[in-house]
């Protein structure tokens, strides 16, 4: 399995958004999966950065989710839009 910061640098910015707006735990649409997939290779080969949550839908498929250190990443580096780029950051001195 490849680099989880590879992978997810592969995918266009409004993907890496949506899997934002899902939240850590939320369920993946079939257009995330494949372009999961297409960022680690091609069909099904992002299989390992994705699992089954343990619930299914409505049609019996399983629901599926990032696996933990893949969402752990993605939301431990997501950019603060609260936070203004050329203001310092809390405790940074503006001085230095």
């Amino acid at each position: 399995m490849a680099d989880i910061a590879a992978l997810l640098g592969r995918l266009a910015q409004d993907e890496l958004e949506e899997l934002r707006a899902l939240g850590p735990q939320g369920y993946l649409p079939r257009h995330l999966i494949s372009a999961l997939d297409n960022a680690a290779g091609g069909p099904g080969a992002g299989r390992g950065y994705y699992v089954p949550t343990g619930s299914v839908s409505e049609t019996g498929g399983p629901h599926l989710a990032l696996r933990s250190d893949v969402s752990d990443w993605l939301f431990r580096h997501a950019p603060h839009a609260s936070q203004n780029a050329d203001a310092p950051a809390p405790g940074d001195s503006v001085n230095d």
